[in-house]
């Protein structure tokens, strides 16, 4: 077998990984060990983005801070103010927005970016937002606060011994710090659309954490402004997962009302599943969605029989893609006083752009319902709590509430009674 000499790579911008090779009588400076620290350094980045991925690991959530004069809006808390230059007013004084400015706390935390550098933020940070947006991005009331990687040379120390071959200042820094910078912007962030995030080229390198809406400059900022969904979890790559459905789970319907909920005699009605991202038309095909009839009412009940349906076209026509579906009753069976209607969507077998399966378990039934306050405030991206009591949040502390375990696959099942009136 034929052997290349090249060095094996999983990555095409990986450079080559050669590594100090010691022997006796070696003359070893400043550029060898250098280079040896690149070496491990780089194997250890490629290790974390090849084999676990990126994004927020733990922490880093964004909250409001209560403004100086000491009232507090929910959830703010003291800290210190971050770094920044703030252009002073004509007559020298600080301008009225520096001084009541819209400001976020960043909490501690621990991030991987798509480079596989380590983000860790110590002790978290306050950034006034004014401040840390770009001067020729001011004219909005929309911003993206996100955090990247950063290095800064520390601990000045004056050398010894001159460089023989290259000048030497009389001073140099000693060590390097790994630190964060925080990034502000008024334009959308885009979206990594990468489906191996493995070996193909990075390019998006700021953690994006929060998106924050109508920022009043003069105000401090409130929560439910404040949507982190934007935030990327852990990952080699972002599972899709359904964000809403059109009927209320567990809810009990008049025999009517689920007529008209199922599409029994309209064909602009029927079940309605929404999902994160586009999913292939393809895989809606027949068995994916299944109704299921349990018999209730005083007499003879736990029977159970199965409602016929299919799709409808998808509400984005014929495409290749779609981010919805419709699914409608398409035999006249009829329920009765006591029913209870099963919904199962095998999501394993709906698969999106990267051909992965939906993520589609249905935590806690807390899917939002598609057109109600909950489902308003899934698409704004609110973290507040749900209208139900009990779990206000997902475990990853970061709401809306979808379906989804970070497994991938699974059966998404729902329910709804009927009743006779």
């Amino acid at each position: 077998m034929k052997e290349t000499g090249a060095s094996a790579a999983a990555e095409p911008d990986v450079p080559p990984l050669r590594r100090l090779r010691y022997f006796h009588g070696q003359m070893l400076g400043a550029r060898d060990f250098q280079r040896e620290q690149d070496y491990h350094r780089e194997k250890s980045r490629l290790r974390l983005r090849s084999l676990l991925g990126y994004g927020v690991v733990c922490g880093l959530f964004v909250e409001p801070v209560p403004p100086p004069d000491g009232g507090c809006p929910p959830g703010g808390g003291p800290a210190a103010e971050a770094d920044a230059s703030v252009p002073a007013g004509e007559d020298g004084a600080e301008p009225e927005h520096a001084r009541r400015g819209a400001r976020v706390r960043i909490t501690p935390g621990l991030a991987v970016d798509c480079e596989g550098n380590e983000v860790v933020v110590r002790g978290g940070c306050v950034v006034d937002l004014w401040k840390a947006l770009p001067r020729d991005e001011r004219d909005t009331d929309t911003v993206w606060v996100g955090v990247r990687y950063a290095e800064r040379p520390v601990e000045p120390t004056r050398a010894v011994y001159d460089d023989a071959c290259a000048d030497t200042s009389d001073c140099e820094f000693g060590w390097t710090e790994e630190c964060y910078r925080i990034c502000v912007t008024g334009c959308e962030p885009p979206v990594d659309e990468r489906c191996d995030t493995c070996c193909s080229r990075c390019e998006h390198k700021v953690l994006w954490l929060a998106r924050i809406d109508r920022v009043d400059w003069h105000e401090p900022v409130r929560r439910g402004r404040i949507h982190m969904n934007v935030r990327r979890p852990f990952g080699r790559h972002l599972p899709t997962v359904i964000t809403g459905i059109n009927w209320i789970h567990g809810h009990t319907y008049t025999v009517d009302e689920a007529r008209a909920l199922l599409g029994t005699q309209d064909e602009g009605a029927g079940l309605v599943v929404r999902f994160s991202a586009d999913v292939r038309t393809d895989s809606l095909r027949p068995g994916v969605v299944e109704l299921q009839v349990i018999e209730g009412g005083s007499g003879r009940n736990a029977s159970t029989w199965y409602m016929g349906g299919t799709f409808a076209e998808p509400d984005s026509g014929c495409g290749e893609f779609t981010r919805r579906f419709r699914y409608r009753q398409t035999t006249r069976e009829t329920l009765q006083d006591g029913d209870r209607v099963m919904i199962t969507v095998r999501s394993a077998f709906v698969l999106d752009r990267c051909c992965r399966p939906v993520d589609g378990t249905h935590v806690g039934g807390r899917v939002p319902t598609i057109g109600t306050r909950a489902d308003a405030e899934a698409d704004a991206g609110a973290d507040g709590p749900a209208s139900r009591g009990g779990c206000g949040l997902p475990p990853s502390g970061v709401g809306p509430w979808t379906s989804g375990t970070g497994a991938g696959g699974d059966v998404f099942e729902s329910w709804f009674f009927v009743k006779e009136r």
